[in-house]
């Protein structure tokens, strides 16, 4: 509730303008914007490019750059020649760069594609004589549209951070481009997945970057980049930061919103392993932890207490996606289903029933809270529907407890399965279908 009202009083404030009364200069602050691109149609890429083009922040200091995949199918190719040829003249520079296939020592993921777009715009920057440091660089989803206000807020909190080089910028996920054009499960876990930062904004200290975010370009360049062999990239950049810098990193929440697309195929079959894909490959962030363990191992400059404190929260996390929704939706109610005849006879036998409807009536508050800002998120343009439709589409949530379960523990648990049998698993991209922006 908190990150909700943060998140609606600072729709309305002038980012452009709290920059300008800032006492010291923000005219050499340049913005690098990647879009990768494999599949992604010109209709996907687009609106995230008209999005850039809208911002408040001057675009004459704004280099864009779609990283696309050499492997990329020729009708790709193409769409993103005539993407440049229409909008290069609106940036301060516009490039399209091809990730070659098959380079050494990268697997077939998004980092490697990125990281190769990144090394582009060093060189470039380096050929203006732009130093590194007045550099921002965010890298978005390729359906990733972003708020009008977007660069200006992030300039105007990169300015005013302490320690501003070593640190990253997470605003907001929500995901409303075709949020109307997909069964109701879709909506619900995806709107589960922004209420979650939404309320990891409030406690920076446990937030990681997650999917679209931003950074300063130099600590990127110090850091050596978005891992090219990982499949969770998004996160393993803030890991590989909190690393180099010993510890003295920090996510810095933004409360401004970028706009992705609901995982969408053309039935509900196709939609529903579409989003499961999606939510495994995002658990597949669990190959961070034996990652970040090596690196603690060996860290003489990280301190023991940020060692343990900092593992428990990624191990904690992790075990917890896995099990949270079996044990709250199916587990704790064995031992009364399933009681012994000992246990038959104890007072929590019969206390039981109380302390459940108890922790049932807490949860429906919450349920009843979650709705309401589910409402309060949605996109201002929507589909007018009837007063049965509105009521269906808040009874969605009366499926939590099956969405979480197939859509939340399982492809977590198959994740880390996964990764303790030492299967590998390559980076899935997202199928998109989008009828309404």
């Amino acid at each position: 509730v908190l990150s909700y009202y943060r998140l609606k009083t600072r729709e309305k404030t002038d980012w452009m303008q709290k920059i300008q009364d800032l006492p010291f200069p923000s005219q050499d602050i340049y913005h690098v914007v990647i879009f990768p691109t494999i599949k992604e149609s010109r209709d996907i890429l687009e609106p995230g490019i008209q999005s850039v083009l809208s911002q408040t922040f001057p675009t004459d200091r704004t280099i864009l750059l779609l990283a696309i995949e050499e492997r990329a199918s020729l009708e790709i190719h193409q769409a993103m020649i005539s993407l440049k040829k229409d909008y290069a003249s609106h940036f301060f520079h516009f490039e399209n760069v091809i990730h070659p296939a098959n380079l050494p020592g990268e697997a077939k993921v998004k980092g490697a594609n990125v990281t190769y777009a990144a090394r582009y715009a060093a060189g470039f920057l380096r050929q203006k004589g732009i130093p590194y440091e007045n550099v921002l660089v965010s890298c978005f989803d390729s359906d990733t549209i972003i708020s009008p206000q977007y660069l200006a807020c992030l300039t105007y909190t990169f300015m005013v951070t302490p320690n501003r080089i070593q640190a990253s910028f997470q605003p907001i996920p929500v995901y409303h481009n075709n949020i109307w054009d997909v069964p109701g499960f879709a909506r619900v876990i995806e709107t589960g997945s922004s209420f979650f930062l939404l309320m990891e904004a409030t406690n920076p200290e446990k937030l990681v970057t997650f999917s679209s975010h931003s950074m300063s370009f130099k600590a990127l360049v110090d850091v050596g980049y978005w891992p090219v062999d990982m499949i969770s990239d998004d996160s393993a950049i803030y890991w590989k930061a909190f690393i180099h810098y010993d510890g003295n990193y920090q996510v810095v929440p933004m409360y401004v919103t970028v706009s992705m697309d609901v995982a969408g195929c053309n039935n509900f079959k196709q939609t529903a392993i579409s989003v499961y894909k999606q939510k495994r490959r995002w658990a597949w962030g669990v190959e961070n932890f034996p990652v970040v363990m090596r690196a603690f191992i060996k860290s003489s400059q990280i301190s023991l207490f940020d060692k343990i404190r900092y593992s428990f929260r990624l191990f904690e996390g992790q075990i917890s996606w896995a099990t949270w929704g079996l044990l709250l939706s199916f587990i704790s109610w064995l031992p009364v289903l399933m009681a012994g005849q000992d246990f038959l006879g104890s007072v929590l036998y019969y206390t039981a029933p109380r302390i459940t409807r108890t922790i049932l009536h807490l949860a429906s508050i919450a349920l009843i809270i979650s709705i309401i800002l589910n409402i309060g998120l949605l996109p201002s343009k929507r589909p007018h529907h009837t007063l049965l439709k509105r009521i269906g589409l808040a009874l969605e949530w009366l499926a939590i407890p099956i969405i979480v379960v197939i859509f939340g523990s399982l492809p977590a648990l198959d994740a880390q399965t996964r990764l303790m049998l030492g299967k590998h698993m390559e980076f899935w991209v997202t199928d998109k279908k989008r009828t309404t922006v």
